[in-house]
């Protein structure tokens, strides 16, 4: 979110559960300190047998220190019965999906509650298409990943359409996971062992 966004705001008090005056405050802390922006998330991911992962999130690194989270969060990961798995948890593409629509609907909270928008309700449906062949190793024409994704929100508040389809694009302009998924992101990948 931009500052001239949120500096257009009616007022700064909290709404829709964001605290809008802190969010204020971080903003025109960062601003004056630019390199508190910089953040390194990170999780721990523990193969648990088959195709069942468990992934930990617990610390993080931003505003100059160490952070951690109020506890650790744990997110499993399998595949479902019609791949021969123990279906223990989504799959990994699932959880990208929810990590998509979790990000812009984040996103939708704030710029609403910055622009004084209060919302009764948003909702969404994520779904991405893809071709096993890929991943299967049957084609190496076909890729691995979504062909395309498709998010369709339902927002309701106390303002025009109008002005909650501009509260959405700006999320999407803003989020963090839409950029992940969109653009190309620099993997590096190690591997210790014995």
């Amino acid at each position: 979110m931009s500052q001239a966004t949120m500096s257009d705001a009616p007022a700064h008090r909290p709404l829709n559960g964001v605290n809008t005056p802190g969010l204020f405050a971080t903003i025109d802390a960062v601003d004056a300190q630019r390199d508190l922006a910089r953040f390194r998330f990170r999780a721990t991911n523990r193969w648990q047998g088959g195709t069942h992962s468990r992934s930990s999130i617990h610390s993080f690194y931003g505003a100059g220190a160490e952070q951690t989270h109020v506890m650790e969060h744990r997110v499993d990961a399998d595949h479902p019965l019609i791949f021969a798995a123990a279906d223990r948890g989504p799959t990994p593409v699932e959880l990208v999906l929810a990590g998509l629509a979790s990000c812009i609907t984040a996103g939708i909270g704030t710029v609403a509650a910055a622009r004084g928008v209060e919302l009764y309700e948003v909702e969404s449906t994520v779904e991405g298409e893809m071709d096993l062949q890929g991943i299967l190793g049957l084609s190496d024409e076909v890729r691995n990943g979504f062909e395309k994704i498709r998010l369709d929100f339902r927002v309701r508040g106390n303002a025009p359409g109008e002005t909650l389809r501009a509260i959405v694009d700006q999320s999407r302009k803003r989020s963090a996971v839409f950029d992940i998924v969109t653009n190309r992101v620099p993997v590096q990948i190690t591997v210790n062992g014995s």
